[in-house]
């Protein structure tokens, strides 16, 4: 049996253990996309870019013969031609647990509230396979969602989903936020996806507040981050989310919002050359959105 400092340390939340391999260099950056040769790393993986700040992280969206599509998952800044460019071997998971419960993170994990590190001792897969649809257990249970007019009127059941629409204004938010509160389910997942950023403190402090915080998670990711941030945040809740689901807990997932999620695999997709399609997105889109 390892120490316990020791096992800490294998779980610290501050990025995956990895190896390197083989460097190539930056050739091109034109808009979102960074172009690499020289490497070889599959679709998905990440590869640290060196630039004038220190090593930033970028994630492999495609390729074309030997050059590799990179999306990074910060602004790009101290960027120059020629740059070294390393993809690395790691570990794929997100770190899991009830240590979640209360913090506030980032579209991969890192915590955002200032309340030190998180410390886990599993991991749950990013791309886990699909459930059969065989398998799953029918829609018989209703969950209570703490608002008599959903309960009565649009009663949401066990492994349902619903989609909430209005416009600008009009207490989407604020709705979320009770339900968050008044909801019976054990765990709450909340996924800020695309909020600007002073609506994000506001929804946790004054809309979710202290009660709803406690047992919830939430997963911020707001307009000022890259899309690929914004797009993991959106995988990330829904991971935890689905951990917390196979530990036999209730869990209410709420994510605002899909349109924004949308629209950051649009600008990863239009960057990387995908053909626009229904209304200016790409196919990617509508094949990602039923998988999610």
């Amino acid at each position: 049996m390892q120490p316990l400092a020791q096992r800490l340390a294998n779980y610290k939340v501050e990025g995956h253990k990895s190896r390197a391999t083989a460097s190539g260099k930056l050739v091109r950056v034109v808009g979102l996309t960074l172009e690499a040769i020289g490497c070889k790393a599959p679709i998905g993986s990440l590869c640290k870019v060196e630039t004038m700040h220190g090593d930033m992280d970028a994630e492999v969206v495609g390729f074309s013969g030997e050059h590799l599509y990179l999306m990074p998952s910060e602004q790009i800044t101290g960027v120059l031609p020629g740059a070294k460019v390393t993809p690395m071997a790691s570990e794929t998971g997100l770190p899991v647990g009830m240590e979640l419960l209360g913090r506030v993170i980032d579209g991969v994990g890192n915590p955002l509230d200032g309340l030190g590190d998180i410390y886990t001792e599993k991991r749950a897969s990013f791309n886990a396979e699909p459930i059969n649809p065989l398998a799953r257990k029918p829609i018989t249970e209703p969950l209570d969602v703490g608002l008599k007019a959903i309960n009565g009127l649009l009663t949401v059941g066990k492994g349902q989903r619903i989609g909430l629409f209005a416009g600008s204004g009009v207490g989407k938010s604020v709705t979320l936020g009770m339900m968050t509160r008044g909801t019976t389910a054990q765990v709450v997942v909340v996924g800020l996806i695309g909020e600007r950023g002073r609506e994000v403190k506001e929804f946790i402090e004054e809309i979710l507040g202290t009660e709803g915080r406690q047992r919830s998670v939430v997963v911020a990711a707001p307009a000022d981050a890259s899309p690929l941030m914004r797009l993991k945040g959106c995988q990330t809740a829904l991971t935890i989310a689905e951990y917390f689901r196979d530990q036999g807990l209730d869990v209410l997932l709420l994510m605002d919002s899909l349109t924004r999620f949308a629209q950051a695999q649009r600008e990863i997709a239009l960057s990387v050359g995908e053909p626009p399609a229904t209304k200016g997105y790409p196919p990617s889109v509508f094949a990602k959105l039923p998988a999610w």
